[in-house]
């Protein structure tokens, strides 16, 4: 799987390397002199916050202000020991808190809309980033070879109409983060939120990255990733002894306890910013897949009945999606998903759920057939996507999607869900 990177890395590792300013941090203590020291040089107030890699940490109360020493280390034992989505904090840390007089988005990742790295920027960071309007964000390809420059930056920030006095400092600070991400390996970056003080000083409060562990980039000197505690769900624990089976094709999942979209996914990088889009769009995908690596038609075959006997029953949308595939040939992993969804009905009863496909690659055209075929006799809905559609936008459909069919459930109106899916 790709290796996931959250704020406590950064703060400690990576800010420092490529000049990002950030809070002043202090690592999980009980030592109460050093906490009454802390606080006292950061203006008496502070945050807890679980170093975790689920993400939303902030909405779901695991990032707790505390402003006295009693307090703090209470709060500190409380958030280490307690689940965050699903996941458990490997420790937990205080960090300085930043009063701010606005706050900015930023993320980089790779775009399958510009077959390039995309840079987003958003003068309205902060939990509530998934309720900004289009308008409030530019994202703009960013040419591999040439990088991210102060006058693009500079650009985006005056079209998001910047303070002219922020305008020269924040574009400089996007290169540091543009370095950070291109010079690392990462897939995928994001710092939400920037905090700018009344006096004008700018730091990074929240950071997630995801790094290709392939890429020779991600060996950084001097740094080890930090293993977190397992919490493994038994689907997960299948899954692994599976994907361990064999090296032909990998089988890698992640539970992520949601309840609407079961994800077939395809690609490291791509399946993450999938997932993280469906996320975004309130689809509540079920777990974080990679399948895929050229896998032969009895592995791919059981690593679809392994997914569908663990949640397909309890989906409300089938995902199958990925990027335009180098080397796995897409008629034989779409012919055992297909031969996998028959035995599940065959064994288990009708599905009446829709289904989302979107895909590129070698022998694509005899896939599409075999899957359609298969969908056509199970008479499930479908609609099938092809690779010039990105996959940010087949996510987006999907997670509306599934969204209408729950709607239509909570309202019990099983006629018209019936006759919608139809």
């Amino acid at each position: 799987m790709p290796l996931r990177v959250a704020e406590f890395t950064f703060l400690e590792h990576l800010s420092s390397r490529y000049g990002i300013p950030t809070p002043r941090y202090l690592a999980d203590s009980t030592d109460r002199v050093r906490i009454k020291k802390a606080l006292e040089e950061w203006g008496g107030k502070a945050l807890v916050k679980p170093d975790v890699l689920a993400g939303r940490r902030g909405k779901g109360g695991s990032v707790v202000t505390v402003t006295s020493s009693q307090e703090a280390i209470r709060e500190l034992k409380r958030v280490a020991s307690t689940e965050v989505n699903g996941e458990i904090p490997r420790i937990a840390y205080l960090v300085e808190y930043i009063p701010a007089q606005m706050e900015m988005y930023t993320a980089v990742q790779y775009n399958t809309s510009f077959l390039a790295p995309s840079f987003t920027l958003s003068l309205q960071g902060g939990v509530d980033i998934e309720e900004v309007p289009e308008e409030g964000k530019i994202t703009i390809p960013i040419d591999i070879y040439r990088g991210l420059d102060a006058y693009q930056a500079s650009e985006m920030l005056s079209a998001l109409k910047c303070p002219k006095n922020l305008n020269s400092l924040l574009s400089r600070l996007m290169i540091s983060f543009w370095d950070l991400f291109i010079s690392t390996g990462m897939e995928m970056a994001e710092i939400n939120p920037w905090r700018i003080t009344p006096e004008g000083k700018v730091y990074a409060c929240d950071y997630k990255a995801v790094i290709d562990e392939a890429n020779y980039k991600s060996k950084i000197p001097g740094l080890v990733f930090p293993e977190y505690p397992d919490n493994k769900t038994d689907f997960e624990e299948e899954m692994d002894a599976w994907n361990a089976a064999s090296h032909r094709g990998q089988a890698h999942v992640s539970d992520l306890e949601g309840d609407m979209i079961l994800p077939i996914l395809f690609g490291g990088g791509v399946s993450t910013i999938i997932t993280e889009t469906l996320q975004a769009a309130g689809g509540s995908p079920m777990f974080l897949s990679d399948f895929g690596g050229n896998p032969p038609y009895e592995r791919m075959l059981g690593t679809a009945k392994r997914c569908f006997a663990h949640k397909l029953g309890e989906a409300e949308l089938l995902l199958i999606l990925g990027g335009k595939a180098n080397n796995t040939l897409i008629d034989v992993t779409f012919k055992a998903i297909a031969d996998a969804l028959l035995s599940y009905v065959e064994e288990h009863g009708t599905v009446r759920i829709p289904v989302v496909v979107g895909r590129g690659g070698p022998r694509l055209v005899k896939g599409v057939l075999a899957l359609k075929q298969t969908l056509d006799y199970l008479k499930l809905p479908y609609v099938i996507f092809g690779p010039d559609t990105p996959v940010t936008g087949v996510a987006e459909y999907a997670a509306r999607l599934a969204g209408a069919v729950r709607k239509l459930k909570e309202e019990n109106d099983e006629g018209e869900i019936s006759e919608r899916l139809a």
